[in-house]
């Protein structure tokens, strides 16, 4: 996986091809792009109560709108209506950040992480946990380019995680990866299991 550090960016063309070409206003400028932590991270969620994601110290403000908080709450209830009674894991909504490497925080939609996952098969408490998802899930929001999808997924792959949905409310869809190389996309009448 690449990263700000060590990629030829040279210029802010460099940096949202990196980023997946994301609408410029979603890019934090303060602190500077390169230059921020996880701690920033944390700071804006408390201060301002915006979600950002961290990539290789530039923060990324994570879009979502009321219709996709309305499906991924609602994919979290038929999801934890399964895991809970069986007592596999926990599943995590929209400000469920994870540290899938170091110097990159994501913030699935909705994830599910099974005890296998945790330290000991327990939460430890820290706000943003090394912990990689079984299942990681973006319902996409209009300013979600494809690229920063395709990032997202190969990101989510490369850390370990076993399956990525990808949510399109406006098409009505799913598309449900495998690999970061392989997905089926599901229709409305179809069945996700």
């Amino acid at each position: 996986m690449s990263t700000v550090a060590d990629s030829p960016i040279r210029t802010l063309a460099d940096l949202l091809d990196r980023l997946g070409r994301v609408p410029l206003g979603r890019i934090r400028f303060r602190p500077p792009p390169g230059t921020a932590t996880e701690r920033d991270v944390l700071e804006i969620a408390a201060r301002e109560d915006r979600l950002c994601e961290l990539v290789d110290g530039v923060l990324v403000e994570k879009p979502m709108g009321y219709g996709e908080s309305i499906l991924a709450a609602f994919l979290i209830r038929v999801l934890g209506g399964f895991v809970a009674p069986r007592n596999l894991g926990h599943v995590t909504g929209e400000q469920g950040m994870v540290r899938l490497f170091p110097g990159l925080v994501r913030i699935p939609d909705v994830a599910f992480a099974s005890w296998d996952r945790f330290p000991q098969r327990r939460w430890t408490g820290e706000p943003i946990p090394d912990l990689v998802p079984d299942l990681a899930i973006e319902v996409l929001s209009e300013s979600n380019t494809p690229a920063e999808m395709h990032i997202k997924v190969g990101e989510y792959f490369s850390a370990g995680v076993r399956q990525v949905w990808l949510v399109d409310p406006s098409a009505r869809t799913v598309a449900v990866f495998e690999s970061a190389d392989y997905s089926v996309t599901l229709q409305d009448q179809d069945c996700l299991d």
